[in-house]
């Protein structure tokens, strides 16, 4: 009969996912405060989008704080609830979105931005549903590989909504800044999730190290 793994064992075995989690968390806080930025330049500040970006800014939050937390033999409970809390934040940040669309076709001066933000929809929605996914699947004792493979899907999305965002406007600092700090999240989440799913790049042997053996 196959042996069932303790929640604790399992958050040890997540421990080396911790540095470049850490990393992606305070990233995509930092690109939901630019973003904010990015509404006070549109004197859209205190609407929908404005609003995601805090979403996407509690969000990293949380992410920092479960890596933290996978430092610690006992904290399994806490990265499971900040993992899902953040799920939880960009969930809502969907919506806040469908109603900055709604808020952009309002005035002429904001029309264009209206598709463009729609475009952020879909991935915002995909990173939500795969960070929770992440955090459930702690919860339920799952292979530690499942919690890396929806670490890296949430990435994935990441990336996704990272080029989206950009694409608000080109000439702009704040998308620019948003989306490569985002990128950055993604990349690092995309490291802690193959620690996870043990699909790391090994480092190639120096010199004549492949004779040995």
């Amino acid at each position: 009969f196959p042996t069932t793994t303790s929640t604790t064992t399992k958050l040890y075995s997540l421990k080396p996912a911790a540095i470049p989690l850490m990393d992606s968390g305070k990233a995509l806080a930092r690109s939901g405060e630019i973003l904010i930025d990015y509404t006070s330049t549109l004197n859209l500040y205190g609407g929908g989008l404005s609003a995601a970006g805090a979403n996407i800014r509690n969000c990293g939050d949380a992410v920092a704080q479960a890596a933290a937390s996978c430092r610690f033999k006992t904290g399994a409970e806490l990265v499971c609830d900040e993992l899902r809390n953040g799920g939880d934040s960009l969930k809502e940040a969907v919506d806040k979105l469908k109603l900055a669309v709604e808020e952009c076709m309002v005035e002429e001066r904001t029309v264009y931005l209206a598709p463009l933000v729609e475009s952020t929809v879909n991935p915002m929605e995909s990173s939500s549903i795969a960070l929770e996914a992440a955090g459930a699947s702690i919860q339920q004792r799952r292979p530690i590989a499942d919690v890396g493979e929806e670490l890296y899907k949430c990435a994935c999305s990441l990336e996704q909504l990272a080029m989206a965002i950009q694409q608000f406007d080109v000439d702009a600092k704040e998308p620019k800044e948003c989306s490569t700090r985002m990128m950055f999240a993604s990349t690092k989440m995309k490291e802690a999730g193959d620690e996870l799913r043990g699909k790391k790049d090994k480092p190639k042997p120096k010199g004549k190290s492949w004779i040995k053996g």
